[in-house]
């Protein structure tokens, strides 16, 4: 059975919840990790949770999954030299990539044979507020945003040592601050979410050329939205079918139809959902969607048309202190 795991900054702890055959979730168990946690990463391997404490001691913890019982057990922490706001793994799992918001900076650590994540092996600066860090489907490239930098980075990757080297970068508009991205199913195409304007970015990808090309910019707020865009999280079903990008400030979902020849964006709607959903996954069948409220403690299920994407809430369960991250492993 699928079970879920979400971080909870204010509690210090993750949550553990089952997930039955038609959804349903329960708490399984909660595991005390303290400090202010925050992203986090399964491995490829699906042996391993990765969470980064953004708090001191700032460190990156590895917690073994057991392979029953689906619990966590520490493995062992790695200092951190800042705040990371993100991490991942490469697509082979060898490397622990990292982006600081306040740090201004990228790091790789080497992850060992038994999945524990290493000391810090390479420190790259970036531009103001680094913010997200994903490896490309290709496995050639990693990609990162720096908000304030107003930029989506390419830079190569060396599936060997972890080297990232710059390739190239993409420019945003003015103001439009790059937070959070994804790549299509295929990795043709990354949709990039923008945290101060609430907008979502399509772009096309040339691994051959290291290249990104804008192809449409849409909105993501409600009709009558009055106030200081905050878009947070956006994530696709796993065919590729259905976008949907969250905001704080409305603590809504919009939710996007994906045209399968050109990528392009159309709005579908809005929910609204837990207060202040600053992370939301989706479940590896495309069924179900959990999103989490920073200030309600919360975390909701809503299931998910399988042919219009349209969204209804199912459950509600309470979960830690200010939960914001969620992962789900199949």
């Amino acid at each position: 059975m699928p079970h879920v795991y979400v971080s909870n900054a204010d509690s210090g702890d993750i949550s553990v919840l089952h997930m039955a055959v038609d959804g349903s979730l329960r708490l399984q168990s909660t595991v005390p990790v303290g400090g202010n946690l925050m992203p986090m990463a399964i491995s490829p391997t699906q042996k391993v949770l990765y969470v980064a404490r953004r708090s001191e001691p700032m460190a990156l913890v590895s917690l073994a999954i057991d392979p029953v019982s689906r619990d966590l057990h520490l493995l062992g922490e790695a200092a951190l030299p800042a705040s990371m706001a993100y991490v991942s793994t490469d697509v082979a799992g060898r490397f622990l990539l990292a982006a600081s918001y306040p740090g201004h900076q990228l790091t790789v650590s080497p992850i060992g044979p038994d999945g524990t994540v290493g000391s810090v092996q390479q420190v790259l600066p970036t531009g103001p507020y680094a913010h997200a860090i994903l490896p490309s489907p290709c496995k050639r490239y990693v990609m990162a945003t720096a908000l304030g930098g107003g930029e989506l980075m390419v830079l190569r990757f060396n599936a060997e040592t972890g080297q990232l080297t710059p390739a190239s970068s993409w420019a945003a508009r003015a103001g439009a601050g790059p937070r959070h991205f994804r790549f299509d199913p295929q990795g043709q195409r990354v949709y990039l979410l923008h945290e101060l304007d609430g907008t979502v970015d399509v772009l096309d990808w040339d691994a051959d050329q290291a290249r990104l090309i804008l192809v449409q910019t849409v909105g993501i707020l409600p009709t009558g939205f009055t106030g200081q865009p905050w878009a947070a999280d956006l994530h696709l079903t796993p065919d590729g079918r259905h976008l949907y990008a969250s905001e704080r400030t409305s603590s809504t979902l919009a939710h996007f139809l994906v045209d399968a020849a050109t990528g392009r964006l159309a709005l579908q709607g809005h929910v609204s959902v837990e207060t202040q959903p600053r992370g939301f996954a989706i479940d590896p069948t495309g069924r179900h969607l959990l999103v989490v409220g920073q200030l309600s403690h919360h975390l909701s299920r809503w299931a998910i048309d399988p042919e219009s994407g349209q969204l209804d809430c199912q459950q509600r369960i309470s979960v830690g202190q200010g939960p914001n991250w969620v992962e789900i492993l199949a």
